[in-house]
């Protein structure tokens, strides 16, 4: 597997469950310039997408382990360039930053940018004064078919060479939580808080396991616009 595109001219494709996730999340990655599509319909993905046109594709949580598997296999066949992505949550902004770091890992290292889970810090050491925001991002509700979430801006500003210990707030709980962190082109995620087992619970065992409410069908192309 090859190193996605290095900007926003990659080609991605979100496969999850949610309608208002991939809705919002194609509409955050075109937004920023990505040719961006997303689909709820997961036995209809190699016919409705040509595998050789996709360069990101991100997997949903509530995608069952045989279907990413099959789709790792046909599309990494089809397309050995495709990165996969496992996203972290349901949460539309979230995943965009995750496609964002996937373009953006060979950008110019701008320094170290660590997580310290212990003293709940983004831990940054700068080789030269840069722009750098970070966000945080968490969910509120587990409720299915359309998770809730909310995020709030932690720091936007330029900083100074050297070091800086960004706190993660205290409102930010310690589950399903994630921060983000962009240093001028770059973008970094983290994990704050693991998903808890209420929700892991709900993933799908297999293609046939119908334990979740079914859902409006979302398949959008680029002609979408």
């Amino acid at each position: 597997m090859s190193k996605a595109p290095t900007n926003a001219s990659a080609r991605v494709l979100v496969v999850g469950r949610s309608p208002g996730v991939l809705v919002d999340a194609v509409r955050i990655l075109r937004g920023k310039g990505y040719s961006a599509n997303a689909t709820n319909q997961f036995d209809r993905v190699l016919d409705d997408y040509d595998a050789t046109g996709i360069d990101i594709l991100v997997f949903g949580g509530m995608v069952p382990a045989d279907t990413k598997q099959h789709l790792r296999e046909e599309i990494g066949r089809r397309n050995p360039h495709t990165t996969f992505l496992q996203g972290l949550a349901g949460i539309a902004g979230l995943i965009a930053a995750q496609v964002e770091e996937a373009a953006t890992s060979s950008e110019p290292d701008h320094g170290r940018l660590a997580y310290d889970a212990a003293h709940r810090t983004v831990e940054l050491t700068l080789n030269a004064p840069r722009h750098v925001s970070v966000h945080a991002w968490w969910v509120t509700s587990y409720t299915p078919p359309e998770p809730k979430s909310t995020s709030t801006e932690v720091l936007n500003a330029r900083l100074d060479k050297g070091s800086h210990s960004v706190p993660v707030p205290e409102r930010v709980p310690s589950e399903a939580s994630f921060a983000t962190v962009a240093v001028g082109p770059s973008v970094r995620v983290f994990t704050v808080g693991a998903m808890p087992k209420a929700i892991t619970r709900m993933i799908p065992a297999s293609p046939t396991d119908r334990r979740l409410p079914e859902v409006g069908h979302v398949t959008t192309h680029n002609d979408d616009r």
